[in-house]
């Protein structure tokens, strides 16, 4: 299975990111996050790798986010909820996410990516 790149074309960060997976010669697919966001059992995968805390998911220094009707809508969803609502808003998502078997990144440090294996 190749690893998925969420990513936002305008986004310093992800394209730090993508140029460092091509560094490294990773193969992957690059996928517009905010007109295909994350499955919602990929939002799980990156929720694990979180420790479950749900906040590491969101785009806190975006708009979408600061919008007060989102902020009133977030404080009454469950973690299911969240994640079926996150998987319909890429521009809520922090990015860039690297997503495989075994493998769920988010935002970008090249320390904390580490090796990523070849699938």
């Amino acid at each position: 299975m190749k690893l998925k790149f969420y990513e936002y074309e305008k986004c310093s960060t992800c394209v730090k990111a993508r140029k460092w997976l091509e560094s490294k010669e990773v193969t992957f697919e690059r996928i517009p996050i905010r007109e295909h966001p994350p499955s919602k059992e990929e939002l799980a995968q990156l929720l694990k790798a979180h420790e479950g805390n749900l906040k590491k998911l969101f785009n806190t220094s975006g708009r979408d986010y600061r919008d007060p009707k989102i902020k009133e809508t977030l404080a009454n969803l469950s973690k299911e909820e969240t994640l079926d609502f996150l998987s319909t808003r890429g521009n809520l998502i922090k990015r860039p996410v690297l997503i495989g078997r075994g493998i769920a990144r988010q935002g970008f440090k090249p320390e904390d990516w580490g090796e990523i294996p070849q699938l």
